[in-house]
């Protein structure tokens, strides 16, 4: 019931190499990018993402590190396969672990559940079961006696999401068109880390956005960051859209030379490196 704001740099000082990591958002879509660029300026590595993938995935594999990658896909929405991520996945850099969309979607909410695994259609008659092997099938035990597929938990050690708004006690709120499934991240970690736009009072929270716009629920929030624009370049409606020419510049420049110039000591730093590419990109288009 205290106080839960603490710093980037905190959240990562309570992660460790080898951990199962969740990292909400969808694709290039609310991903919480400072909290993700605060851990590559970390030595963590070894770890175990899962992520319905996007830049967070790309930056992570092109670092070098992740020891396994589980995702339904890895994407930067408008450039549909994240260049980082394919060259790291071309050279091995990683296992990889993929299964469908709704396959994984139930792995977060078995984990939510505390149960071992929850039983779904999905992956029947396709490939998902041939490059999992592991995966198993089980049959209703009611009149049907249908067979499905029985996706394990996807258990987390620690989950890291973004967030329009959140309180100091951790309940946390979209306001843009679609939760994805930070809920279930969260309540399917050990201990979450939520990043927001903005930390309001709690009775905020409902000013001007419905209840049921309160997404994270503080019972299942470790630690609240308040991080504006801590979602760039990806999207975070309807605060700002994806920053589609900076992507664009990441996915098109060679992974040491990007985190040389706009990963820096901070996220102050980062954003200085920022305006000073955008500036550059200005007075190219005004010679031209």
């Amino acid at each position: 019931m205290g106080d839960k704001t603490m710093t980037a740099e905190e959240v990562v000082s309570r992660l460790a190499s080898g951990m199962t990591l969740g990292i909400g958002g969808w694709g290039s879509r609310r991903k919480p990018m400072a909290l993700v660029r605060t851990l590559l300026r970390s030595d963590i590595g070894d770890l175990t993402v899962v992520s319905y993938g996007g830049p967070d995935v790309g930056m992570l594999a092109a670092a070098g590190r992740i020891r396994r990658l589980v995702t339904a896909f890895v994407t930067l929405d408008s450039i549909p396969l994240e260049p980082h991520y394919r060259a790291a996945r071309e050279r091995g850099g990683f296992a990889l672990t993929e299964v469908d969309e709704g396959m994984f979607q139930c792995g977060l909410r078995a984990a939510a559940q505390r149960l071992p695994f929850l039983p779904v259609r999905a992956g029947l008659g396709s490939d998902v079961m041939r490059v999992n092997p592991d995966l198993r099938t089980v049959t209703s035990p009611y009149a049907d006696g249908e067979t499905l597929v029985a996706m394990p938990a996807l258990r987390l050690d620690a989950a890291l999401v973004h967030v329009n708004r959140a309180d100091r006690l951790g309940n946390g709120q979209y306001l843009g068109p679609d939760p994805y499934f930070d809920d279930l991240f969260c309540e399917a970690a050990d201990a979450a880390y939520v990043s927001c736009e903005q930390i309001v009072d709690t009775a905020g929270l409902t000013k001007g956005a419905a209840p049921q716009s309160l997404l994270l629920k503080r019972l299942s929030v470790t630690g609240v960051v308040e991080a504006p624009n801590g979602a760039h370049f990806t999207s975070c409606a309807p605060e700002y859209g994806r920053d589609e020419e900076f992507q664009r510049r990441y996915a098109t420049t060679p992974w040491p030379e990007f985190a040389a110039r706009f990963l820096g000591a901070d996220e102050a730093a980062y954003r200085a490196a920022v305006r000073d590419w955008r500036k550059e990109e200005e007075r190219k288009e005004e010679e031209r």
